[in-house]
């Protein structure tokens, strides 16, 4: 569990793996001091596939990249109606039934205990859109997620920067986990009943990777300038790089160049989600470290009489769904309509459902 004395008055692939550590050892001893990376160098492409080695096993792992960027991709996960997959989707759903379906069952695992709601955004709270810049919540959403609040201490745990997902939401009485839980703010006083009377939460792990963030980022953006489409996020305390907009055929070279910058950096790692590669810190620290501190801040560490609830539909989200299982307390929704490989005990199609679900959730 992370300490205490962090709380501070007013203020399946490609992923690296990391066991559970105190707070103490949040950082791992070679990211104590960020290397200064070299400045960039344009190179062809054919000298790029020489200098990164691109050749035998090593093209097979890129292919793997490019297979897991199709795998992300919504558009090529058709809903096949061949029997196989009529029988692995049922398969599927026996294993991760609807929580519309089974929300008398969950009302009952939480009857007496204190529910906490942890919600990711982007395609949970809002739907996953081609300019990342548009991905407004709705008005409805936005509704449902600020009566939930009235009920329930309620937390958005995302990728994006605080700043960014804030615009878009507007809502003073939440917690914001950004920077996939590195950037970790509480209710603004006087907007929220379960901070009345404590200190406003404030925990930034991965501070001494700014300057790094910051020149990772201008690399990523002169080094994918040149792909249509291609749009690089700074999201404080880790980047993002969507493809989206990107047309297929370009998917392998813009692997390539995002991977070209990133080994630049030994502290920092290359992982995937929809349709975005993520570039973040190499420290101990994940969405599900993040629910953890949120739940330690809150005063239900060693408590059995809370009930925790987490909405996501990315594969970051499966560290916060793993934590909950490890727990043995509350439960992970993952918003899918295909199936998927998940630490999650229940599903919801889309955001319009996760609304559903949200509201009947409601006091």
């Amino acid at each position: 569990m992370v300490s205490q004395n962090v709380v501070v008055p007013d203020a399946t692939t490609g992923i690296i793996t990391v066991s559970t550590v105190s707070n103490s050892s949040v950082f791992t001893p070679s990211a104590q001091k960020p290397p200064t990376a070299p400045g960039h160098i344009s190179i062809s492409k054919k000298k790029l596939l020489k200098s990164l080695e691109i050749n035998g096993d090593q093209s097979q792992r890129l292919n793997s990249w490019v297979d897991s960027m199709r795998a992300s991709s919504p558009t090529h996960l058709k809903s096949l109606p061949s029997l196989s997959s009529e029988e692995e989707l049922n398969s599927w759903m026996k294993r991760h039934p609807s929580a519309l379906d089974m929300f008398e069952r969950i009302i009952e695992a939480s009857r007496g205990k204190e529910i906490v709601m942890f919600l990711d955004y982007d395609g949970t709270l809002s739907p996953i859109v081609a300019d990342p810049d548009r991905a407004f919540i709705s008005s409805k959403m936005r509704r449902t997620v600020k009566k939930l609040a009235k009920c329930f201490p309620t937390s958005i745990v995302t990728g994006r920067c605080i700043d960014k997902v804030y615009s878009f939401v507007k809502l003073a009485e939440l917690y914001y986990a950004g920077s996939h839980g590195m950037d970790i703010k509480g209710p603004t006083k006087g907007f929220s009943r379960y901070n009345k009377d404590k200190p406003s939460v404030l925990y930034q792990p991965a501070g001494d990777f700014l300057p790094m963030i910051d020149e990772a980022f201008k690399q990523l953006v002169e080094k994918t300038k040149s792909t249509p489409g291609a749009k690089v996020e700074n999201n404080k305390f880790c980047l993002s790089v969507h493809f989206r907009c990107v047309d297929e055929k370009k998917w392998s070279e813009l692997a390539l160049k995002v991977r070209s910058v990133v080994k630049n950096y030994p502290t920092l790692k290359l992982s995937q989600g929809r349709k975005v590669f993520e570039i973040r810190p190499m420290i101990k620290w994940d969405k599900g470290k993040a629910l953890e501190f949120l739940l330690e801040s809150l005063g239900f560490d060693n408590s059995s009489d809370v009930f925790p609830i987490y909405i996501g539909d990315d594969r970051t989200d499966e560290d916060a769904f793993k934590l909950l299982r490890e727990r043995g307390q509350g439960l992970g929704l993952l918003v899918t309509k295909f199936p998927k490989d998940t630490n999650a005990s229940y599903s919801l199609q889309d955001p319009l459902e996760a609304s559903t679900y949200t509201n009947i959730r409601t006091c």
